[in-house]
């Protein structure tokens, strides 16, 4: 039944996206959701975890599938198998290994596995956020200098910027207050009950938000998840095989967290490495010596569009199936299935080539 719940809210954000659907209500609401639901949701759940110095390589876990994904990606003859244009193919190498847990996974760990496996989650975000905030940015710029040697005195632009985003993301905020608060031996009765009363209240909502923002934000649009199939696929496909290992070398016994080993890398793509294509795209607006585009904006929104209904319905699936993914042998199956089913437009494309008349 809670499954179903999770659904109807989905379902009543997708018949409302018409009123609320447009560009500005959609930014307010995903501000709400970042800056406030879920800073809250997180605050609480890792006040009142129980920690130890071993859950310090959980960020570190995390960090390293995104630069796994990211350097098979890199290394893989994406761009001639699919034809990909250059910048669609950068696109697609920068975003694919990010994650987006706070508008696909967390509120359902919440919901499925409680506050202690949510905190967590949010530690193994951080490891997601020093990819995407900081190593994705640097890679966006290495590639768009390497095509303007011209530029290489320009290499500290945006850095600046870069550093006070950082500090002034909500979620990086709470996140360094409450492991300050924690190792000084301070949880979250230190409060007085009126500030834990507000802070609960605002927490509530990120559940009921996330979902009527996943709702607001589907697209179906056959043309884009036809360009993307393979690619939300193969990503889902290394999440799995990922997860499959780390079960393999570090067998879990409790079922909250081995589903959190699988649920967190199927999160969505995060909107991050978004941001920096689009600071690279501004700079090449003010370039009038080089035209040539480093990253395709478009395409990357038709990635972003795809990538949150399908993690979220994988999610689902996920927890809908009790211990089944939890298995080992279960997760490579469903590695070895979603590989094959990235590599059915590949073999549909040689297929049709083999079977083309010759022009004369």
């Amino acid at each position: 039944m809670k499954t179903v719940s999770l659904l109807l809210l989905i379902l009543i954000g997708y018949l409302f996206r018409k009123k609320i659907g447009s560009k500005e209500s959609k930014d307010g609401l995903r501000t709400i959701i970042l800056s406030l639901a879920l800073p809250a949701t997180i605050f609480i759940a890792l006040l009142k975890i129980d920690f130890v110095p071993g859950l310090a390589i959980v960020p570190l876990l995390a960090l390293g599938f995104n630069l796994v994904v990211f350097t098979i990606l890199s290394k893989l003859p994406v761009q001639s198998l699919f034809n990909l244009p250059s910048n669609q193919y950068r696109t697609l190498v920068l975003l694919i290994p990010s994650l987006a847990p706070g508008l696909s996974s967390f509120p359902f760990i919440l919901e499925y596995s409680g506050e202690s496996s949510l905190a967590v989650a949010a530690l193994a975000d951080l490891g997601n956020k020093v990819f995407v905030l900081v190593i994705a940015y640097l890679i966006a710029m290495k590639w768009y200098f390497a095509e303007r040697r011209y530029l290489e005195g320009g290499r500290s632009v945006r850095l600046k910027s870069l550093w006070i985003s950082l500090v002034n993301e909500p979620v990086n905020l709470v996140i360094v207050t409450a492991i300050i608060m924690l190792s000084l031996g301070l949880g979250y009765d230190a409060f007085p009950a009126f500030i834990r009363d507000s802070v609960d209240k605002i927490s509530l909502m990120m559940t009921p938000l996330v979902l009527l923002f996943i709702g607001i934000s589907i697209k179906f649009s056959w043309a884009q998840f036809k360009a993307i199939f393979s690619f939300v696929f193969f990503r889902s496909a290394m999440a799995f095989l990922i997860s499959g290992l780390l079960l393999v070398f570090f067998p879990v016994n409790d079922l909250a967290t081995a589903l959190l080993i699988v649920v967190f890398p199927q999160s969505a793509c995060s909107f991050w490495p978004y941001a920096h294509m689009a600071v690279v795209n501004e700079l090449e607006s003010k370039d009038t010596q080089h035209h040539a585009k480093t990253f395709d904006l478009d395409f990357a929104m038709n990635v972003l569009a795809c990538s949150m209904p399908f993690s979220v319905l994988m999610i689902m699936l996920i927890y809908t199936s009790g211990s089944f993914f939890t298995a080992p042998s279960h997760l490579f199956g469903a590695t070895a299935i979603l590989f094959l089913m990235a590599a059915l437009p590949v073999l549909i494309s040689v297929r049709t080539n083999i079977n083309k008349p010759a022009s004369a």
